[in-house]
């Protein structure tokens, strides 16, 4: 599903985020990206959903070699991929229906249509109940869970995520991770860059440092 092969990332400063880096995420795969700050985790990430270019090598995303991928064909390229930062980076002026519905709206659907996948996103993160609130309202771990309602709605196959638990308690943590993998369950391809070496640790998938 996903190929790096030879990939370096040396930004104009000089500075080398990732050299001569191979690895393989096979389709229906949940994996985890670890290592200290600054080993590279996120610019791979970056690498995968087409923010940034690699300076060698191949990116190659479901068959797709990334490299041949113009600045105008991303927006439909990224509609297979879902997003989860650790950040959210939520719209603070919108409710959070709104929030999840921003890439249907991007991709043109219906509002009939955006509006059942909305619901059906939100209900799968346990939010249905708060879809008229404002994510300001909301606790971190909810903004957090919107943010995975957002990046699942477009129904991707792969579901991109980097330190999705960064900014939350080793519970709140834990249960975010459970609904990557009640993803993961019905075939959705999951790498998830992560420190928290003991969370990881608890539900048994392939670790890459």
């Amino acid at each position: 599903m996903i190929r790096i092969e030879d990939v370096t990332k040396r930004f104009p400063n000089g500075q080398e985020a990732l050299k001569d880096l191979t690895l393989t995420v096979d389709r229906g795969e949940m994996v985890f990206i670890t290592g200290h700050s600054g080993a590279g985790k996120s610019t791979l990430l970056r690498l995968i959903t087409l923010i940034e270019r690699p300076t060698h090598g191949q990116v190659i995303v479901d068959g797709q070699n990334t490299s041949r991928i113009s600045k105008q064909k991303i927006p439909a390229y990224r509609q297979q991929l879902g997003m989860v930062f650790q950040n959210h980076k939520l719209l603070y002026d919108r409710p959070v229906f709104d929030n999840v519905a921003l890439p249907l709206i991007i991709s043109g659907l219906g509002y009939r249509d955006a509006g059942r996948r909305v619901r059906a996103a939100l209900d799968q993160v346990g939010l249905l109940s708060k879809e008229k609130q404002q994510p300001k309202t909301l606790s971190e771990g909810e903004q957090q869970r919107v943010g995975i309602a957002r990046a699942i709605v477009n129904r991707p196959k792969i579901l991109i995520a980097d330190e999705p638990t960064g900014n939350l308690d080793p519970d709140l943590s834990l249960e975010v991770m459970r609904i990557f993998h009640r993803f993961n369950e019905v075939g959705v391809t999951l790498l998830i860059a992560s420190h928290d070496l003991a969370l990881i640790d608890q539900l048994g998938c392939r670790r890459i440092s």
